[in-house]
This record gives structure tokens, sequence and C-alpha cells, in this order.
């Protein structure tokens, strides 16, 4: 093994272990909303993002790069919370530049280990068994993220393990954190001019954010999400994905995989035919689990092994996975077929099933910006930055330019799908990726036909025309009742647009502050008048705060002209 080994005869005595959780319990009591808000603040001044969006002196593209490794490096110092934070807002290039979304891609998820010691107080706690449930234990992590550490283990059975175990203090961190973000984002999302804030929901993006990263904290919600890809990948016999031995809410056990990552493996390893076997396979599953309205939105070759003994692909690391509408990934699938056929008008169409004009958008300027986005793609190549993944993010760049609604999930799933198609790429370069996709149109197609053609949606279509059948003789019969009695009455409630009240409500209270200043004014001046130097004195003082009152009223204005 080349590392040290915990045998179970030699584990540390319950004295050790009551000290160490005192120490994880002076650590948690330490993460408080004040002294975390101190502390973010503190990381931000010091790596001078604030400093670095004032500064003009440099180029954008120079500025804009300076800003993204700031931001990383602040965001890698703040913690788990930051770096999952980072990775999301990496996925949406059509909210930041991309020299920004670039630098956070490289967000690094790797950091220093803590002591197995502490490790260990969790496992003891969390196993049935303790420490003892195993033969032996690595003391070496075989991989240590800003959430948990990975371990190899060998049960009494003889099986080999990965136990997975959350960091000690990593959920009361995230707890703390989540909330002073969300402060921030409601305050930036009130911030946004009307048009954008109608299509940029900033909110949402917390909150999926937030109910991805929950998922990542508790090892039950991964055990399930595994289940269920498990029984979507049965099908497919060159993947795999790993046996669960054991979970609890921070601890799991899993199948110990011998092999390579799929960046590392020896190509020799596996022939053409293999390789063009376990992309096919990929690729499919991929598809099976976008039309089910499941996505892993990292699926990259980092978190896909080849298996030395089998030489099945084996898919690890179910921590960012998620849902979404399956009416709307139809749509995107729709728009791909659709397009790769040179039908620019009917793939625009799939596109705003996806996408959802507001009341700012321009319905004609939007799809001529599709219709021109989608013709590149018609006859791209997997190999070219025309590529499906990047199609997706296009379309939300778009949407988001013509002040569309976009879906929350849509970006990691974009993320998802561009990765799948990178890792195609990575492991067999000689195949289109574009075709294999279209190999599948026939389950795309039966998929389709299934959702909409099944005893569930039949009998919800039957309900409803039954009732609307049964009910009609009733509902003629008062229509024709109050026609008899000439007590027809149509209401009418007329609402102005949210826009619109609140920008009256601004107009007003600036014109009530601009007519306050000029009575105070009026006031003082004929006070001004009086022989009493009291009234004098008073009558400057008023002039001075109508001056104030009226200098702030005007400048709001102007303000508000400008923004």
């Amino acid at each position: 093994m080349g590392a040290e080994h915990l045998e179970t005869s030699q584990r540390q005595p319950w004295e050790d272990f009551h000290n160490i959780q005192k120490w994880i319990d002076r650590e948690n009591a330490r993460i408080t909303r004040r002294r975390r808000f101190r502390h973010i603040v503190r990381v931000l001044a010091k790596h001078g993002i604030l400093h670095e969006l004032q500064d003009r002196s440099r180029r954008d593209d120079v500025r804009l790069h300076m800003i993204g490794e700031r931001v990383r490096q602040a965001f890698e110092e703040l913690g788990p919370v930051f770096i999952k934070l980072g990775q999301v807002i990496a996925t949406r290039q059509e909210l930041l530049p991309e020299a920004i979304t670039e630098s956070l891609k490289q967000l690094l998820d790797q950091v220093p280990p803590l002591p197995f010691e502490v490790m260990a107080t969790v496992l003891d706690k969390e196993l049935p068994g303790g420490l003892s449930s195993f033969e032996f234990i690595d003391t070496t992590p075989l991989a240590s993220a800003s959430i948990a550490q990975v371990y190899r283990a060998r049960w009494h059975d003889g099986r080999e393990a990965a136990v997975k175990v959350l960091r000690p203090t990593t959920a009361k961190l995230f707890q703390t954190d989540i909330v002073i973000i969300r402060r921030l984002v409601r305050w930036v999302q009130r911030l946004l001019p009307p048009a954008m804030a109608a299509s940029v929901d900033l909110v949402g993006l917390i909150n999926d954010y937030y109910s991805s990263a929950l998922k990542e904290l508790d090892m039950r919600e991964e055990t399930r999400a595994m289940n269920e890809h498990r029984v979507i990948a049965q099908e497919f016999k060159t993947m795999h994905i790993p046996e669960v031995y054991y979970y609890s809410e921070r601890v799991l056990v899993m199948e110990f995989i011998d092999g390579w990552n799929l960046k590392e493996f020896p190509v020799t390893f596996l022939t053409f035919e293999e390789r063009l076997e376990r992309m096919t396979d990929l690729a499919h599953y991929y598809i099976k689990t976008f039309l089910e309205g499941y996505y892993h939105a990292d699926p990259h070759g980092s978190n896909i092994m080849i298996d030395r003994h089998t030489k099945k692909a084996v898919l690890i690391d179910w921590g960012m996975v998620g849902r979404m509408d399956s009416l709307h990934t139809e749509a995107i699938f729709r728009m791909l077929l659709h397009d790769r056929i040179n039908q620019a008008e009917d793939a625009a169409e799939s596109a705003l099933d996806i996408i959802h004009p507001t009341e700012f958008t321009d319905t004609v300027a939007l799809k001529d910006d599709l219709r021109s986005m989608l013709i590149q793609y018609v006859t791209s190549n997997q190999g070219s930055r025309y590529n499906w993944g990047n199609m997706v993010v296009s379309l939300i760049a778009i949407g988001i330019k013509n002040h569309c609604r976009i879906p929350n999930g849509l970006a990691l799933w974009a993320k998802g799908f561009s990765a799948a198609e990178g890792t195609a790429r990575w492991l067999c370069p000689e195949v289109s990726y574009h075709s294999v996709v279209e190999s599948a149109a026939v389950p795309i197609m039966r998929s389709w036909t299934q959702r909409r053609l099944n005893y569930r949606a039949d009998a919800a279509f039957l309900t409803e025309s039954l009732k609307l059948a049964m009910t009609f003789p009733r509902r003629a019969n008062l229509i024709l009742e109050h026609l008899a009695w000439n007590n027809v009455q149509i209401g009418f409630e007329l609402r102005m647009h949210k826009t619109t009240e609140r920008l009256l409500n601004k107009s007003i209270n600036r014109m009530s502050l601009l007519f306050l200043a000029g009575f105070v004014f009026i006031g003082s001046a004929i006070m001004a008048l009086s022989p009493e130097a009291v009234f004098r004195q008073i009558a400057m003082t008023g002039v001075l705060v109508s001056v104030i009152i009226g200098a702030y009223g005007l400048w709001r204005v102007l303000w508000s002209r400008r923004a």
C-alpha cells in the first residue's frame, strides 16, 4: 500500500476521541454568523476584489482575468460553501464574462486532509461496530476535498471498500455561510434593472445551489442517487455503478474500484472497438438519464474510472446530481435533432419551449437571434467550438440578452451535457459524439411516446374530459337562468404592472421630497422677515435644511435617469 494502516488492535483510546470531540465542538461553536461575516469581508478585502472592480487603468480582458483570479483565490480560502458556489457560478457564462467564469472553473476542491484521528471520531459514531467494522483502514486518504475525505478499507469478509467521510465542521459552516449568501443575493436582486430581474432569478439560482449542496452533505442522498442511476444503467453492459455496502448521514462505504480515471488510463488497455462501445454506452446512458429528467452536473473524466479487472466504465462521485422538468429536456433534444437537419425555424420554436419570453422580450428579435445561432451548429463536429454543450449555453445567453426567463436547472443541465460530450471526445475522439446521439433517435422517440401515451396521462385526460361532460349541462343551465333574469354581469379588474407601480411610487416620493424642500424654503424665507433674532436663526437653519433636501431630491432624480 505504501501508507500506514490502522489495525483494529491499534485503535485510538476513547480518552483521545473524547478530547478530539471537544475540539470539534469548540470549532463548531466558533462558527457564528457574525464571525463568518467579518471573516468573509476580511478575505474579500485581502484579495483586493473591490479595488480590481474599480481599477480602469488596464485593458478590460486583463482586468476581468485578474478579477476572476482574485475571486477564485478568495473562494478557495473561504472554504467549501464558496468553492461549490464558485463551481455553480462558473456554469453561468451568460451572466458573467468568460474571463471570470474560466478562472472559477479552476477552483480547487483539494485541501490538506484533517488528521485521521479527527475523522475516526465520525466513523466510530456512524458505523454500527465503530472502527472495529473494518479489518483495516488506510490512514492516508485516497482523496481530500473541502467537504469529505475518502479512505481505503477492508471488511472482515475480505471486501475492499472506499470510505467517504464528511468533515465534522462542514455542516455547521454550510448552514452559516448560506444564510449570509442568501441575504447578499436578495440585496443584489433588488438592485437589478427590472428587465434583467425578470429574466435572472439570482435567489432561485442560490436555492438550486442550496438544494444541490445539501445532497452533498448527506450521504443518504448520494446513496439514493446511486441506487436510482444503477437501475437506469442496468441495460448498458460496459458500465457499472459501485455497490453501496453501508451508509449513514455522514459516512458512505462503497465498493472500491481498482483502476484509472478516464484521463489517465493507458490507451492501449482498450482496443478501438472497446473504447467505441464504452463511449456509445455512456452517451446513451446520459441521454436516457436526461430524458428521465435527471442530470449529473459533473460527469467529467475524473469522475469516471476504467476498472482494470472488468474494463467497465465506473461512475463515481454522485454529489452534484439533480432533476429538471422532463418536458424541458424533451424540448432540448427536439431542438438538437431539428438543427442537425438544418430546420433552424423548427429548432427555434423548440427553443421557445425551453426559455420563456417576458413582457420585456421582443419576440421577433429573439427568434432572429436564435436562428442566427442555430444555423452555426448544423454541420458542426464535436472537435469544434460549435459543440452541443456550447449550443445550450449559447441558448441561455440569448435568452438573458432578450430578457427571457431561464429555468433554474438549465445551466447545470448544460454543464452536465457539455461534460458528457467532453468525456466522449476523450474516450473515443475518432467518432463524432453527434452521430452517437443521433443513433439514439429511436429510444428518444420511444421515451416521448411513452410519456405522452401512458395510462397515467390517458387517465388524467379521461378524468378531465368526463368532468367537463358531466358538469356542462348544469353550468349551461345556470348561464341561461341568468340571461332569463337579465342578471348577466362581467367583472373587470385593472391592475398596474409591478414595474410601473414601483416607478410611480419612486416618482411620487421624489416629488414629495422636492415639494417638502420648497415648503420649508418658503416658510423659512417668511420667518426671515421677522425682526426677532431667534426667528431669523430658525429661518437660516430651515433654508439650509431645504437646500440639503432639495439637492438630495434632484440627485435622486438625475441618478434614476442615468440608471
